[in-house]
């Protein structure tokens, strides 16, 4: 059985709340004017967290088998999401409550289409 939950309404039109939070947090810290420049760097830094938070909708692909004896497990999960303007699909390493611990691989799309039909067919 195939299951897919959707996080919030997604659209062409979707604004990106993710970064648009993350460059006005940015502007009033630092100032207007370099909060997209600064938000670039917070991306490339954090990538994993913030794709995670930019995600609209997600399915779980299965556990995560480490080669590592590490004390948690971690769950394999595919989303879709939308962050720089860009639609995204990535696989997501995620602990039992719910935090990004990494990310196994990413690729961008131009449609919400697109990436939703990567998420439903990744393994």
């Amino acid at each position: 059985m195939d299951m897919s939950q959707s996080i919030g309404t997604a659209s062409a039109n979707v604004v990106d709340r993710v970064m648009a939070a993350l460059v006005s947090g940015l502007e009033v810290e630092f100032g207007r004017g370099v909060g997209e420049a600064l938000a670039h760097r917070f991306l490339e830094a954090e990538e994993a967290d913030f794709r995670w938070d930019a995600r609209v909708e997600e399915r779980w692909i299965g556990a995560y088998e480490s080669t590592d004896n590490e004390d948690f497990e971690l769950d394999r999960i595919a989303i879709c999401g939308r962050l720089d303007g860009k639609w995204f699909c990535a696989t997501m390493l995620v602990d039992g409550d719910g935090q990004a611990h990494g990310m196994m691989g990413c690729r961008q799309f131009r449609s919400m289409v697109r990436a939703r039909d990567a998420m439903l067919h990744a393994h």
